[in-house]
């Protein structure tokens, strides 16, 4: 399986990081994707634009490598997203490369901007990455970002931009964070086996930011979430479809 993960600024995929992590012990492909460099974190103060992008894709890099995942970052513009249609393709063109099998983002309803705006495009693009001439179009004049490349070296390959991909046409289950007023089916994953590698992130990122949260309410949550689902510990999402798959039989 291979499960994309894509959210909008580094620390965003807390809510999953038990999720991915268990994915990948499992042998599964993870990719964690962030369609900013975070560069507006207030914490930073004035310190300039290149250290911030810098620190912020180190701590992206880090999380990646400590839950066994690959990580690309977009520069799409900290709370300068518009959801819109270049934004949608230049993640269709990495779904193209990549081939998800799942997709894990924001809710729609979340109050940021970016966030909302990640997740639409996220949806968007699955379908955008369906259609050969759009994932291999050049744009109005001006030629689409190069695809990311995923073999593992930083630096783009030479004649990578101008390689075709093929799209992608199979089925994407389209994960989100739980929202309370989504119309869609609830999915509880237990992360008890990989609850420690979520502290160790969130515990990375709430040193670094002196977060109030404490380590007793993380694990808090995630056991409150495990009690609704009859496992020691949790992650919760909604599933962008009418219904669940059927099971063979009831629990």
């Amino acid at each position: 399986m291979r499960l994309m993960a894509v959210f909008a600024h580094p620390d965003d995929e807390i809510g999953c990081i038990g999720t991915l992590a268990r994915h990948a012990a499992r042998g599964d492909e993870v990719l964690l994707v962030w369609t900013t460099l975070g560069e507006l974190a207030s914490q930073f103060g004035d310190a300039p634009h290149e250290e911030v992008t810098r620190v912020r894709q180190e701590h992206g890099a880090w999380v990646a490598q400590r839950i066994g995942a690959r990580h690309h970052f977009f520069d799409m513009g900290d709370s300068r997203m518009t959801g819109g249609r270049t934004e949608a393709l230049q993640l269709a063109r990495l779904y193209a490369r990549f081939r998800p099998n799942a997709v894990i983002t924001w809710s729609d309803d979340h109050p940021h901007p970016d966030h909302r705006m990640t997740a639409k495009i996220a949806f968007d693009a699955v379908t955008l990455a369906r259609i050969p001439k759009i994932v291999n179009e050049s744009g109005g004049g001006a030629l689409m970002p190069p695809a990311p490349d995923l073999s593992g070296d930083e630096a783009v390959e030479s004649g990578e931009d101008v390689a075709r991909l093929e799209a992608w046409r199979e089925p994407v289950r389209f994960y989100q964070y739980y929202a309370p007023a989504s119309p869609y089916p609830e999915v509880f994953v237990d992360t008890s086996e990989t609850f420690e590698v979520a502290a160790d992130v969130a515990g990375y990122y709430r040193d670094f930011y002196k977060w109030a949260w404490s380590a007793e309410q993380f694990r808090e949550t995630r056991a409150q979430i495990g009690r609704l689902a009859g496992v020691k510990y949790a992650e919760r999402f909604t599933l962008r479809a009418s219904h669940l798959r059927a099971r063979e039989y009831l629990d």
